[in-house]
């Protein structure tokens, strides 16, 4: 049964890619009123000057990963190793929400600018954490089985006098930054399909950018440049070609169809870049990270011929026009979900001994890269964790030299990185002090990869080609496929990685007893902060790794630290919320149930910290259930196939949803109204009618019921 080999061979983050069904709530779709901005707030006014001088300029976080290369360095040294522990509460704000919180605030003129759930955006004095305004964009909750990962967002754009987020519905909207008004609003995919937009915009030359996520359910990605006055299309670079039949859109996804083969147009492609994006001023050049083929299997996508360009690669795009001007694939003809959306960042680091402007990248397959900024020319590939899909990548070829398992077929490969990557969106961070880049690394069990050899292509479905029966039915056997692997291993799942791109190694770690833990900040105060699973805050030593301070907030932490100065005053600030993909399904590590997301900032001497609170469990009631055997296995597969990506495994979510154990009786006697008819459908709960008959509705709850009288023994 699939829920036997979930239980044995996966890790609960690696399944979050294989779930079928996604987007369950429980928070209200009451629309959000705004608030009116008071008088002391100051006007936005960020000009292209302004951001490529952010690096110098220690006050202000102006964008995304602070500087344009986005290296997530603060000069700011006012905190520092020696008084960090020190740190207070300067103010919070309770962001009203229950589900993953990943943005990176941003901070101009005082005032604070960030994302929650849902793509809600908000305002807030920097000062004191009085909501200025708050926009919530009335995303229609049952279309939340769209994201893969949850219904998160991972911050805004500010440009002029405008503030740019990306909608999960796939709208781009344009806020006037003092008062929250809509000022224009684009959608930028085909809503009729299963696109959505979880990434934060980024500006390049007087353009807002925007990408998109949906490959595993069968899209096309792209990534494109509005007028930030307008909203009007300036360009778009398609990552993957569509049907030859249909004509190409430039030269360039011309030359991408050469690699590719069959009918790849039916199935979507997929490498839509739903995260990194960052922009050059000196070389005019936006680099952009795209994602894993539609469906995962090479065979099924390509019939297994061609590298497929340009998923899992790093391009780089003529700010003009976006054309593209270079790319290097990570993963040629990529077979794992191995995405190369992970952060991109910029810097200039010692090659030979002499500077040199490069593009770093910790991508999910496991290798360090180092890639010259203006050509492209691959500098370096080092593996940062354990790969056994491949030995190595050929400096000259610049190719992965794969393992014989690499390419599986109906046996199984046994292979390292799974899909959930040994590293993925959470940011990472890069002193110059240090010369070290702070990264924050997972460290998962292998995962059976198996052709599914009855696959078919669905519309709007998880499509993946890959075999959950064949690994399920099944132990292993003699054809089976294993790999000794290169690169460290950790005997946590978990872990924070002081890499040197020179040395080209770790310099230290620290190992988490937890996989999914938060982004890293480093700052001139020979410090990195990075917030955990376990809901702690924590800050290094930046030279040696050495913890000296520590902050329980409550609740599990994804979103990477920030840091800004106002009056004087440094302030620390991250946003605090379980989600995600490993929130939905895995066990909360902070031990709370549904707490509510806050952003938290401090400062020196600043007030006693005091933890966000979970709620508390219902209270149980018996309720008589069916505990015929075959009708409870049934309830199992079922909710393993249909349910767990949401409500977790066991019906226990990871603290971001209700636990359905401890359901109300009367929520039981409306199941099949819920399940079937979507009469929940405005909380996020989708209507899976046309996936689950009554008989399968009735036996999920007949195993939920049997687990439920498990804690009342």
């Amino acid at each position: 049964m699939i829920a036997h080999c979930i239980r044995r061979y996966f890790t609960f983050f690696t399944m979050t890619a294989l779930a079928l069904v996604a987007g369950c709530s429980q928070e209200s779709n009451e629309p959000q009123e705004t608030a009116t901005a008071p008088a002391f707030s100051a006007t936005a006014n960020v000009t292209d000057q302004a951001l490529i001088n952010a690096p110098n300029e220690a006050e202000e976080w102006l964008s995304y990963g602070r500087d344009a290369g986005e290296t997530r360095y603060s000069p700011l040294n006012q905190v520092n190793q020696f008084n960090v522990s020190e740190l207070g509460v300067a103010w919070t704000y309770d962001t009203g929400t229950f589900r993953g919180l990943e943005a990176t605030p941003l901070v101009h003129n005082g005032i604070m600018y960030a994302t929650a759930s849902w793509s809600i955006v908000f305002a807030v004095d920097a000062r004191t954490g009085e909501e200025l305004w708050r926009y919530d964009p009335q995303v229609d909750r049952s279309m939340g089985w769209k994201a893969c990962c949850d219904v998160v967002n991972r911050g805004v754009a500010i440009y002029g006098d405008k503030v740019f987020a990306g909608i999960i519905d796939g709208r781009l909207v344009a806020l006037n930054a003092a008062t929250g008004e809509v000022e224009w609003s684009v959608v930028t995919v085909d809503q009729s399909k299963p696109y959505t937009i979880t990434g934060a915009p980024r500006v390049a030359d007087g353009k807002v950018l925007i990408g998109n996520g949906g490959a595993e359910l069968g899209t096309r990605g792209y990534l494109t440049a509005y007028d930030p006055d307008s909203g009007d299309e300036v360009w778009r670079f398609w990552v993957v070609p569509g049907n030859p039949a249909d004509g190409f859109e430039n030269g360039d996804v011309e030359t991408a169809a050469a690699t590719w083969a069959g009918d790849w147009w039916e199935v979507g492609g997929g490498g839509n870049p739903w995260d990194s994006i960052i922009y050059d001023p000196e070389l005019r050049l936006v680099f952009v990270g795209t994602g894993n083929g539609s469906p995962w299997s090479h065979e099924y996508r390509s019939n297994g011929i061609g590298d497929n360009l340009y998923l899992s690669s790093i391009v780089a795009l003529n700010v003009d026009d976006g054309s593209v001007v270079w790319h290097y694939q990570t993963t040629p003809a990529d077979n794992y979900d191995y995405t190369a959306v992970q952060p991109l960042m910029i810097t200039e680091i010692l090659i030979n001994g002499l500077p040199r402007k490069v593009v770093m990248q910790a991508p999910k397959n496991g290798f360090f890269y180092v890639l010259d900024a203006e050509t492209g020319d691959l500098m370096y590939a080092d593996p940062y964790a354990r790969v056994t899909w491949a030995t190595g990548v050929d400096l000259e070829s610049g190719r992965p030299i794969e393992t014989p398992q690499a390419r599986y077929d109906n046996s199984i490969s046994l292979i390292t990185p799974g899909p959930s990557g040994a590293h993925n969106w959470h940011p990472m961070s890069f002193s110059p002090e240090t010369g070290l880049l702070y990264l924050p690394s997972m460290h998962d069990a292998a995962f059976r990869y198996a052709i599914d050899e009855n696959w078919e292509y669905e519309p709007s479905g998880w499509n993946l080609g890959i075999g959950l029966g064949t690994m399920a039915d099944r132990p292993f056997r003699e054809d089976d496929r294993y790999a000794e692997g290169t690169g460290p291993t950790y005997d946590s799942p978990g872990v924070l990685i002081a890499w040197d791109p020179v040395a080209r190694e770790p310099r230290w770690t620290r190992e988490y007893d937890f996989t999914i833990n938060g982004g890293t900040l480093a700052t001139a105060g020979n410090l990195v902060f990075q917030g955990a699973a376990d809901g702690y805050l924590r800050a290094f030593t930046a030279d040696l790794g050495e913890l000296v301070w520590e902050v329980d907030l409550g609740v599990g932490i994804m979103a990477a630290p920030m840091t800004y100065e106002l009056d004087g005053t440094q302030y620390i600030s991250v946003m605090a919320g379980w989600g995600g993909s490993s929130g939905l399904i895995g066990p909360n590590s902070s031990g709370a149930y549904k707490p509510e997301g806050r952003l938290w900032t401090f400062q020196l001497n600043g007030n006693e910290i005091v933890p966000v609170e979970g709620q508390p469990l219902p209270a149980l009631t018996v309720i008589e259930y069916n505990d015929d055997p075959g009708v409870l296995a049934h309830g199992e597969d079922m909710y393993f196939t249909h349910c767990m990506l949401c409500h977790g495994f066991g019906g226990a979510s990871g603290g971001a949803l209700a636990d359905l154990r401890y359901a109300a009786p009367a929520t039981y006697d409306i199941i099949q109204n819920i399940v079937r008819e979507g009469a929940y459908a405005g909380r996020g709960m989708p209507n899976l009618g046309h996936l689950l008959s009554e008989d399968d509705v009735d036996a999920v709850k007949n195993w939920v019921l049997s687990l439920r009288a498990g804690l009342m023994e």
